[in-house]
Parts: structure tokens; sequence; C-alpha cells
């Protein structure tokens, strides 16, 4: 029954999609533009801006290939969905706290680091919960989310002392504005490697994982609002069972997937997660009286368009656009690997703008270009307010 009325929801999503999709950037609520001057983010790979290829490994090409040209540190062939934002909001892209040297793509945006307009705080594999295994062993990072959030602590601190004992406009050009802090909007984009990690758990154990995550991420939360943070625009997490890594290597596919090709159980875990969250979110607004918390249904979205990937002009899924399985061999996107005395180079597809899966765990660019119209609006947001206007607390939630 729950997975139906899911289905029922994401199609009533898809409809308003449909007549909506000219009202972009339109205050369709009525309230004024927030002008936000900064963003901050936490999250995993779907919005790391270069955090863990500064950290550990550097991306290699083909990633990055569509939009810049060059990898810059983005597990995409080109702009994620924070891209798209902060382009929506007028704003630069996001360099990662992680970035000393920073982005040096050719399109006049970033060159450079630059904290004025906010800080990326996002690594790829990140988690909500301190992980049992090092980046060496699983992929998996050590930037967990209470790390991003001690790392926004000694950002506020370190750029306010500087700012305030800087001498001149020239030296301050750089660094996010003490004022600015509790005007800026707080992006929260983490879960997906938790509820990967929590598909192995029995029953009992994921009635106490889940609710730890979701309160976890409810008290990164609280903290930012004790440091003034006041806007946050909070992610839940998507249909890890549409992934093709998810569908392609599953042991044993048939009679557990939906009418979509995505593993039932992976999904069903992911929207317990959601619902937890989802309550959450409405429960801090009653603690936290002077924020502005918007719940955003990437699940909804995203499941929307996997639904419906012909009619949107996409390739349908599992198939992704970069990286091959040869002889039982997989060889990552980007990557080389010798298979039978054979080297094979697992290059991008020829067209990444049609499909859905970039790499088969993320989305290409015009999958996130996507997913990122839908969201600023506010199609899948609890309370129907686009994101320019996320500043303002809804009375109709």
């Amino acid at each position: 029954m729950q997975m139906r009325m899911e289905a029922l929801r994401v199609f009533a999503v898809g409809i308003l999609v449909g007549w909506a999709l000219g009202a972009v950037g339109k205050e369709v609520t009525g309230l004024p533009s927030c002008h936000f001057p900064a963003i901050f983010n936490f999250g995993d790979s779907n919005s790391d801006t270069g955090g863990m290829s500064a950290a550990f490994y550097p991306m290699v090409w083909p990633f990055g290939e569509t939009f810049f040209h060059e990898a810059v540190g983005r597990a995409s062939d080109g702009r994620l969905m924070v891209d798209f934002i902060a382009e929506h909001l007028k704003l630069p892209y996001l360099s990662a706290y992680l970035d000393s040297i920073g982005s040096s793509f050719r399109h006049g945006r970033n060159f450079g680091v630059n904290f004025r307009h906010g800080a990326n705080f996002a690594t790829g594999g990140a988690t909500i919960l301190r992980p049992n295994k090092t980046v060496f062993e699983s992929g998996v990072s050590p930037f967990y989310l209470d790390i991003q959030i001690a790392h926004f602590d000694q950002f506020k601190a370190r750029t306010t002392s500087l700012y305030n004992h800087a001498k001149s406009a020239f030296q301050r050009r750089k660094l996010p504005r003490p004022e600015d802090f509790s005007k800026a909007l707080y992006v929260l984009d983490i879960g997906q490697n938790d509820i990967s990690a929590g598909l192995s758990k029995k029953e009992e154990e994921r009635q106490a994982y889940i609710p730890e995550l979701v309160n976890k991420l409810s008290a990164a939360v609280q903290h930012l609002y004790e440091q003034g943070a006041r806007a946050f625009w909070i992610h839940n997490t998507g249909p890890f069972g549409c992934m093709p890594v998810s569908i392609l290597y599953a042991p044993n596919p048939q009679g557990t997937l939906d009418r979509c090709g995505c593993l039932k159980y992976s999904n069903g875990v992911a929207m317990e997660f959601n619902k937890q969250l989802k309550e959450a979110v409405v429960k801090l607004r009653a603690d936290l009286p002077e924020a502005a918390l918007t719940y955003v249904d990437i699940y909804a979205a995203k499941y929307a368009l996997i639904s419906d990937a012909k009619k949107q002009g996409f390739v349908e899924p599992p198939e992704k656009c970069c990286g091959k399985r040869v002889n039982g061999v997989d060889v990552q996107c980007g990557q080389k690997a010798n298979v039978n005395g054979t080297e094979v180079y697992a290059a991008s597809c020829e067209n990444p703008s049609s499909y859905i899966s970039w790499d088969g765990v993320h989305y290409t660019e015009a999958a996130n270009h996507w997913f990122a119209k839908r969201i600023i609006m506010g199609l899948v947001s609890d309370n129907s307010i686009p994101i320019a206007q996320a500043c303002h607390k809804a009375h109709h939630v």
C-alpha cells in the first residue's frame, strides 16, 4: 500500500511539473525575494563541488566534460543541483571548504577560492553517522556530518576574525561578511550513503538505525540555528533502488522490482527515512520558532523523472553513461583495467544529456537540471515555497 501511494503521489508531482515549467524563477507565492547573500551546503557527493577531490583523490576526465570541460571535483559530467541553485539565486558556484586552490574552469565563474558568498562542506561518500570504515577501505568519507558542522564552526569563527581585523576592502573581498551568516541559505543534502549502509541491517536493527540518522540530522540543524542560521533547505534522500549500481548488481532482482524497474526493498528503506525526516522537520519548526525550514522531496523529483524517462527525452534506466562491465569486471568511469590481457578504458557515452545516470551512482548534468527546476520552484517542497523565498515561514504546512 505504501508503495502504491508513493507512485500516485509521484504521478501527481509529474502533472504539476508539466504546467509549472514556465514558472521557473517567478515569485509564485507572492512573497518578496530573500536575496540570500550566501549559501552554506552540507552533504555528500550529490552536492560536493570539490571537497573530496581536494582532500584525497582528484577527479579525472571525463568527469566535468559537458559544462566545465575539465574535472572540477564534481561527481557528474557537469553541474550539480547545488550549482543550479546558486545560479538561480544569482550567486557564484560554491568553493569547497577543503580546497585551498579552488576551481579554475573556463567559464568566468570561479578562479581560485572565494568564500564571500558561502562555502561547501559536502564531501563525496559522506554520511550522517560516523563511519565504521575509512575512505581507503570503502570510499566512505571521514568528513561525516558532525565533522562538516565542526568545519563550519571553525570557518565562521576564523573568517569573522579575519574580516574584523582586515585593514582594507581588498583584504575582505573573498571573506563572508559576518552579518551574512544569519541571512544565508543553509542547504542539507545527506543520508544516501547511510541508507545504502543500512540495507543489510535486519528489520529490528533498522527500527533503531533510521531514528538515529534523523535525530543526528536534527541535532545538526539545531546547532546551526544556535550559530545564527535561520533559513534551512533540507533535502530528503532519493530512490536508491533506482540507481543502476543497485539494480544491475542485485543478487536476485526478479520479483523484487516495481513497475519502473527499481528495487522495492531499497526504495522502501529510503521512504521510511524520508517519512521520519519530514516528521522531524515539522517538530523542528515548533522547537526553533525563528527558523524557516523547508523539507524538499528529492525522492519525488527523481522518481518522477525515472518513471517517465522516455517521454522526457532520456534513455530509460538502468543504463548509465560512463563506466562498463567487461567479462564480469567492473571498469569505473574514467578508469582503466586489464581484462583478460586487454586494457579497457571506461569512457563516457556519446550524448550524456540523454542519460539520467552518469556513472551508475550519480546523475548527469541534464538530470540534475531537470531536478533543480522542480525543487527551485517549490513543486516538491512541503510548504510549496520557491527557494528564492525560503527565508519566509509558511503558515500552510
